[in-house]
């Protein structure tokens, strides 16, 4: 086969995978969870393996724990979720109001004029402010919904991922082996080598990432109860959940801590200084020895390309596509690195032998 036809028929075959997930997109969260759970247990079924236990108690033992650990986080943490949401929720036209009067009381007198703009003109444009952030809020939340839920309630997702994950979990090496089975018997080494870059990069960003969301999650909602911030808790959850988009996460939370705690403390300096220290310190944890430590330099996922990929992906195929999107970013930058290798080593690149091209020139 030409170069142009297998080309042709990569491209053809992209194209088809991309329109089935496009149609099917409203059906696709429950199998789509259920394939990113398995890919993330098989190492612990490996490894369970490897000490005498048979792959289906294997994956016995593995979902049912999962599944213990979830409904106890359910139990424990949901109800506690909920009411500092519904709460947050309640307080935040007060707390827009109570920013306006702040930010107008700061601006008020001779720092207006300097402005050019008065106190009636500011709390308009912080109130318009406030209503495009809520709106935007609430239409980034309904895309999310109904790309993602659009066929299927929550029940229905929890029923059905822990049932896919058991049978992908379960047969995940022999459908490794099909698949293997099946690739052009000329390419199979390049392809393999490029699967090995690819699982290295996926499994290396999203076991560490998830590591360290859940590091920063405990560590943000533990240290702003412990201030004594109101709904501290929740915030951090929230920024420790967001975390895997590089710098969302971080600033999400402080700018959520840092308004509550101007709205209760103010004009306490210092307990603001201190909720604005819980984010210093955060962050130095998180660039400094999380990130480092358990994601590395390895993974090749440029923090730029992986929030484009995050958000175009979630657009797209709502909260499916946001699942997707890691390891699909992780698979175009290993065929991109190849793809430039390639080109650096051909005649496109070189010359044609014989003409001056080289590496001097």
């Amino acid at each position: 086969m030409s170069l142009g036809r297998q080309v042709s028929f990569w491209v053809i075959a992209l194209a088809v995978t991309v329109l089935i997930l496009w149609v099917l997109r409203g059906i696709l969260l429950p199998f789509v969870a259920g394939m990113v759970l398995a890919y993330l247990l098989d190492p612990v079924a490996d490894w369970l393996e490897n000490h005498g236990i048979g792959r289906l108690f294997s994956t016995v033992i593995i979902l049912v724990f999962f599944i213990i650990g979830f409904v106890l986080a359910l139990v424990i943490f949901v109800p506690l979720l909920g009411h500092q949401l519904s709460g947050f929720v309640a307080n935040l036209p007060t707390y827009a109001e109570k920013l306006q009067a702040l930010a107008a009381n700061f601006l008020d007198g001779r720092a207006a004029e300097t402005l050019g703009i008065t106190t009636g003109d500011l709390q308009g444009q912080l109130g318009d402010f406030v209503k495009q952030g809520a709106s935007w809020l609430a239409s980034l939340a309904k895309s999310l919904w109904s790309g993602g839920q659009s066929l299927l309630s929550v029940l229905a997702l929890l029923v059905v991922t822990p049932v896919v994950a058991f049978y992908m979990l379960n047969d995940w090496d022999r459908m490794v082996a099909t698949v293997d089975s099946w690739l052009p018997r000329q390419h199979r080494d390049t392809i393999h080598r490029l699967a090995r870059d690819m699982d290295a990069s996926i499994s290396g960003f999203m076991r560490g990432q998830m590591m360290v969301c859940v590091i920063l999650g405990t560590y943000y909602s533990v240290s702003l109860s412990v201030v004594g911030l109101n709904f501290g808790f929740l915030i951090g959850i929230i920024a420790g959940l967001i975390s895997f988009i590089p710098y969302v996460g971080a600033s999400v939370g402080f700018v959520l801590s840092v308004g509550v705690a101007l709205m209760q403390f103010w004009p306490d300096y210092t307990m603001i200084a201190i909720v604005v220290g819980v984010f210093v310190v955060g962050q130095f944890l998180e660039g400094n020895i999380l990130q480092p430590k358990m994601i590395g330099e390895s993974v090749g996922l440029h923090p730029v390309w992986l929030m484009f990929a995050l958000f175009a992906f979630g657009s797209l195929f709502g909260f499916v596509g946001m699942l997707l999107a890691v390891p699909i970013a992780a698979m175009v930058g290993v065929l991109a690195r190849f793809a430039i290798e390639q080109y650096l080593q051909s005649s496109l690149y070189r010359g044609p032998p014989g003409t001056g091209g080289g590496e001097g020139e």
